[in-house]
């Protein structure tokens, strides 16, 4: 069976206060979870059975956060959301379900 993949573009990634990219690339590739810069220069990276993938307590549905190596990174993925009316989730839950897919949690 094929690995999962996921890749959205476009995306801001922040630790604390701190803003790391605001175009950044976050990938699910070959066993691993990639965040990168909008320059493709990795920020962080770990296996995806090590990381945990979550929404916020408060927030919008483009909103994710992802725990890389003893690290939050906060995730805003705005990549082709679908418009209101029509199917489909939002980017940050496709993003958590890919997540739980990679590491083999289908639950």
């Amino acid at each position: 069976m094929a690995e999962p993949e996921f890749t959205a573009m476009d995306v801001r990634i922040g630790k604390g206060l701190r803003s790391l990219s605001r175009a950044g690339q976050v990938r699910i590739r070959g066993g691993r979870l990639e965040l990168l810069t909008s320059y493709g220069s990795e920020i962080d990276s770990a296996p995806v059975r090590a990381v945990r993938a979550s929404r916020p307590w408060f927030g919008s549905a483009d909103r994710a956060l992802a725990d890389l190596n003893g690290t939050r990174y906060q995730l805003t993925l705005r990549e082709r959301d679908p418009a209101p009316g029509e199917p489909g989730p939002p980017v940050a839950r496709r993003f958590i379900e890919a997540v739980r897919r990679a590491a083999g949690h289908d639950d």
